[in-house]
């Protein structure tokens, strides 16, 4: 189907718009493999690791590996992504994934595994997640017309939570019943072989943008920019601070295994609770954009976060603390959507690469160091009181942001305006 003028002329109202544009459906398709593949990545690594070592902290040090080279390159991952085409530079992040899968396969089936080795690769899929997350993110508003931009990013979230819920079940699923993580390496490989065909299929032609130049004041242009935009830095900054300190995801496996008494199957469900939560919430976006008092409600919804948080930190219950994730997704959902419509809408095209490199390094901040966060105080005061403590932290963080960016309370619609 082409992207035809009848297409052009849908309203705002049509709630599945985006899916109407081939470009859209085959760049979205392609992020479900990979994200797919990376959730199962992520439950068998975890549950290889705490196996062999049985020490929290070294979950925490998966989430460092992780994290670090995107300290070091999102600046020039930022500038790479303004700069040269991005499709292809998509490309380049698949065949990086399938590598680092492929590596953590051949380590394991050497029989004796390395914990060196393994966070070797680790951090090589660091240096691949750096360049892939503000390439994708900048090439979304390209694949619809401006008036069905908010809505596809509902949907881009739907679409990456349902991943989300589908990675770690499979990849507990397959690592139990397979009896070790081969199968799931295996698997995450075939899914980004998938991923790299579709991208393939992407147009190779990009819309004509200005091109920075290749000097240190436009590779830091992107940070100076969110410096000024204080709505922006006040989003990002509490989706960091609050998943930073709220974050109990690092730790699952050990409420698995020692909590709730439960095996691998169960650190895949736990681990897809909160993107069911969010996917659910994503597509009611979709459908009910927030049109009013959207500023507000994310706030709201990042102090229900940590509540959820603290909730599932005390459950015993199997039950209870599937309930309590499900919810952690769901309210930090309505964070994730605001912000990133915030970002791409104030953002200028030839900037949006180093401007999502910077909120890239935010997100992996709140996720990778916040693992590496849990497992320290975890190892230091236990699972449980980590958990909690996070929770209670999140909840400070969020009033304290309401009072430092009022910006935040006071944005109503997330619209962008044509370019």
């Amino acid at each position: 189907m082409s992207n035809g003028p009848a297409i052009q002329k849908e309203t705002t109202t049509d709630a599945r718009a985006a899916f109407r544009y081939p470009a859209f459906l085959k760049f979205q398709a392609a992020r479900f493999f990979i994200v797919v593949a990376t959730e199962m990545q992520a439950v068998a690594v975890g549950w290889q690791v705490y196996e062999i070592t049985k020490r929290p902290l070294d979950l925490g040090l998966v989430g460092l590996a992780q994290f670090l080279p995107g300290i070091v390159l999102f600046l020039v991952s930022g500038h790479v992504a303004d700069r040269f085409n991005r499709r292809n530079l998509l490309i380049l992040c698949d065949v990086g994934f399938a590598t680092c899968f492929a590596l953590l396969l051949a380590i394991t089936l050497r029989g004796f595994v390395s914990i060196a080795a393994v966070f070797a690769v680790l951090v090589l899929l660091g240096i691949v997640r750096s360049f892939n997350g503000p390439v994708s993110r900048a090439m979304l508003p390209h694949l619809v017309p401006p008036e069905h931009f908010a809505g596809s990013v509902a949907w881009a979230s739907s679409i990456f939570q349902a991943a989300t819920i589908l990675g770690p079940i499979l990849g507990g699923l397959i690592y139990a019943f397979a009896r070790g993580p081969v199968a799931v390496y295996v698997c995450a490989v075939l899914a980004a072989g998938a991923a790299i065909f579709l991208t393939l299929q992407l147009p190779a032609q990009e819309k004509e943008r200005a091109r920075p130049a290749a000097n240190l004041s436009t590779v830091f242009e992107g940070f100076r920019y969110i410096w000024r935009e204080k709505l922006i830095l006040g989003a990002i900054s509490l989706d960091l601070f609050a998943v930073l300190l709220g974050g109990a995801v690092a730790l699952l496996p050990v409420y698995a295994r020692e909590i709730l008494n439960a095996g691998p199957w169960a650190l895949g469900i736990l681990r897809s609770a909160p993107g069911l939560g969010a996917g659910i919430m994503a597509i009611a976006i979709a459908h009910r954009p927030l049109k009013n008092r959207a500023g507000a409600t994310m706030l709201w919804c990042v102090a229900g976060f940590g509540l959820c948080t603290v909730i599932f930190g005390v459950s015993r219950s199997f039950a209870i603390s599937l309930a309590a994730l499900f919810l952690v997704g769901a309210t930090d959902m309505v964070s994730v959507i605001v912000r990133a419509t915030l970002i791409q809408v104030k953002t200028p095209d030839e900037m949006r690469g180093r401007v999502n490199a910077v909120d890239m390094i935010f997100i992996g901040a709140s996720n990778e160091l916040g693992q590496f966060e849990s497992g320290i105080t975890a190892q230091w005061f236990g699972a449980v009181p980590a958990v909690i403590l996070g929770g209670i932290g999140a909840i400070a963080v969020t009033g304290l942001w309401a009072w430092m960016f009022p910006q935040l309370r006071r944005v109503k619609e997330l619209t962008m305006e044509k370019e």
